[in-house]
C-alpha cells in the first residue's frame, strides 16, 4: 500500500488551517502531519515533520507567502501549492509563485469560506496528491539565457493554432511562447485557472511575450500575432467562423471533463469549424481534458502535438491524449516552438506535416 502523502498547512488564519485540515484529513490518500500559523513556525516543522507538500497562503502577516516560498525554493526545494484571495494583487501574486516553484494554487472564497471549501474538497484533495507527483524540479537560481530571437514568419500561412493546459501549464504556456515569432498564427489559449486570474495570466504574458496577449472576448475577431486566453472559470472558448473570418466565442454552458474553461470544448470546436487549418497542442496538466477533443481534430485532419513526459511538471492530459491515439508526434517543451513553426510552413494539414516530420509517437 502506497503511503499517505504528508501535508503541511501554512495559514495565518485559525478558521482556515482547521477547515483545510478537516478536508484534506478526509481522504485517506492524505495525511496532515501538522498546521503553521507563520512561516517562522513552519520553518521550524518542515525540518522536524519532512512534509511531501506544503500549503501556503500568500498572505500572512510578518513575512509573505511569496517571501517564504522563495526561502522554500532556496534552501529546500518541496511542492509547494498556495492558497490565493480572488483578487488583482492575489491573482498577480499567485502567478509570481508559480514562476518563482509553486506546483500549483487554489482561490480561497470571499464569502461563506466553511461551505464554499467544502465544495472544494475534492478539488483540494486532487490538487495536493497531483502535486506530490509531480516531476517537481526546483527552479535553478541562475538567471536563464535570453531565448534566441525568432525571425517572423513573414507571409500569411492560414494555420490556426489551439493550445490546452493545467497544471504546470502557467510557466508551460509562457516558455512556449517565448519561442514564438511575433507574428505567431492566431492562437487560442484554454488554461485552467478560477475567474479573474487569467485576466492577470493575460496581462502578464503580455508585458513578457514577442506577441500580442489578451483575455478573450465573445465575437472577437482573431488575427495573427495575438494570443486569445480563455476567461477563467465563467465560459468556455471556442473557435467560431463569423462570415469570412475566425473569431472567439465564449460559451456559458456546465463544466465539461470537470472544468470551465475545458480544453475538449476548444478543441471540439476546432474540429468542427477548421479542422485541416489547425495545428493543436496539449500540454502539462492532471486528468484528460483535451484528449477525445485533440483525437476528433486529428481524425478531421488537424496536425495534433503533445508535451512528452520528460518536459511534463504533469504527465496526465499530455499522457490521456496520446494513449487514446489523439497526439501525432510529442515532443519537449523546448523544441514545441520549432515543431510549430514548421507546421506553420506545410501548405497542406496533417498529411503534408507527417511527411515533413515522419509519422512521430
Amino acid at each position: 500500500m502506497t503511503s499517505p502523502v504528508r501535508v503541511l498547512i501554512v495559514d495565518d488564519s485559525a478558521l482556515m488551517r482547521k477547515l483545510l485540515s478537516t478536508l484534506l484529513a478526509e481522504d485517506p490518500e492524505i495525511e496532515v502531519v501538522g498546521t503553521a500559523q507563520d512561516p517562522y513556525d513552519a520553518r521550524d516543522k518542515i525540518k522536524t515533520l519532512n512534509p511531501d507538500v506544503i500549503t501556503l497562503d500568500v498572505e500572512m502577516p510578518q513575512m509573505d507567502g511569496l517571501t517564504f516560498l522563495r526561502k522554500i525554493m532556496a534552501l529546500r526545494p518541496m511542492p509547494v501549492v498556495m492558497f490565493s484571495s480572488v483578487t488583482q494583487a492575489g491573482a498577480e501574486a499567485t502567478l509570481e509563485a508559480l514562476e518563482v516553484g509553486a506546483v500549483d494554487f487554489v482561490a480561497k472564497p470571499k464569502n461563506d469560506i466553511a461551505n464554499a471549501m467544502g465544495a472544494l474538497a475534492e478539488t483540494l484533495q486532487a490538487k495536493i496528491k497531483g502535486a506530490a507527483r509531480t516531476r517537481f524540479r526546483p527552479r535553478r537560481a541562475e538567471a536563464a539565457p535570453p531565448p534566441r530571437a525568432r525571425a517572423k514568419i513573414g507571409r500569411p500561412t492560414g494555420k490556426l493554432l489551439l493550445i490546452g493546459a493545467s497544471t504546470g501549464g502557467v510557466e508551460a504556456l509562457k516558455a512556449l511562447l517565448m519561442q514564438m515569432p511575433e507574428d505567431c498564427p492566431p492562437t487560442l489559449v484554454t488554461q485552467h485557472m478560477p475567474e479573474r486570474f487569467t485576466s492577470a495570466f493575460a496581462e502578464r504574458l503580455n508585458r513578457e511575450c514577442p506577441m500580442k496577449v489578451s483575455e478573450a472576448k465573445d465575437g472577437e475577431r482573431i488575427e495573427a500575432g495575438h494570443v486569445y486566453i480563455a476567461p477563467g472559470g465563467t465560459h468556455h472558448l471556442e473557435l467560431s467562423r463569423n462570415g469570412g473570418h475566425f473569431a472567439c466565442k465564449l460559451i456559458d454552458a456546465p463544466p465539461v471533463s470537470g472544468h470551465r474553461p475545458s480544453v475538449d470544448v476548444l478543441f471540439r470546436s476546432g474540429a468542427r469549424v477548421s479542422a485541416r487549418t489547425i495545428i493543436s497542442v496539449i500540454l502539462t496538466g492532471m486528468g484528460k481534458d483535451g484528449a477525445q477533443g485533440m483525437l476528433e481534430l486529428r481524425q478531421a485532419g488537424a496536425i495534433t502535438l503533445g508535451q512528452d513526459e520528460t518536459s511534463s511538471l504533469v504527465y496526465g492530459m499530455p499522457r490521456a491524449a496520446f494513449e487514446c491515439g489523439a497526439v501525432m508526434r510529442q515532443y519537449p517543451l523546448a523544441k514545441m516552438g520549432d515543431a510549430i513553426i514548421e507546421a506553420c510552413k506545410g501548405e497542406g494539414g496533417a498529411a503534408s506535416f507527417k511527411r515533413t516530420v515522419g509519422h512521430g509517437a
